[in-house]
């Protein structure tokens, strides 16, 4: 994938927003976070080495997505510059909203890393907005712009659980 300025514009308005700045002011906020106020080797170990992890494992796949909106469908996962094509492949064959289960991850794991219940309750708000939004707004959207190939996929691949297997496209 190559970094051009609409990848640039798209992660500095949505993706640094919601899991970089948002969380930033709430930790400032609140002054709640285990991590940076007191050092416990019991807390890092069992709760700041799985937040990490999660971050990590949340940054593979969010990039991972974008990278194929970028690659395969022409364009970002920004509402100004979606897609022009159905992207089908990589995580997207397994699960429809990868990206913003990559963003899930690393919200949740930045609650844990830091241990703030208030990085914990803006994880769940984001996490019940997408599963409003979801449903209501994208999903009709992407049926009206790609029509019978969204409706097949929509059939066949789950919208947050993955499938076991990698969904194929029928030839």
């Amino acid at each position: 994938m190559k970094i051009n300025r609409r990848l640039i514009k798209v992660f500095f308005i949505a993706p640094f927003n919601i899991m970089i700045f948002v969380p930033g002011l709430i930790l400032w906020f609140t002054h709640q976070t285990v991590f940076l106020t007191s050092f416990d080797w019991g807390f890092v170990l069992s709760w700041g080495v799985p937040g990490a992890l999660l971050i990590v494992f949340g940054i593979i796949i969010t990039w991972s997505c974008v990278s194929l909106f970028a690659d395969y469908g022409d364009g970002t996962p920004a509402p100004w510059d979606p897609p022009k094509r159905l992207v089908v492949r990589g995580l997207f064959r397994y699960v429809r909203n990868p990206l913003v289960e990559g963003v899930f991850c690393i919200l949740l794991g930045e609650s844990l890393l830091f241990g703030s219940l208030a990085l914990l309750l803006w994880f769940l708000f984001f996490v019940s907005i997408n599963l409003i939004y979801t449903p209501l707004i994208e999903e009709p959207e992407l049926l009206r712009r790609f029509g019978k190939p969204f409706r097949a996929y929509m059939q066949n691949v789950p919208r947050w659980l993955p499938r076991k297997t990698p969904w194929e496209i029928p030839s």
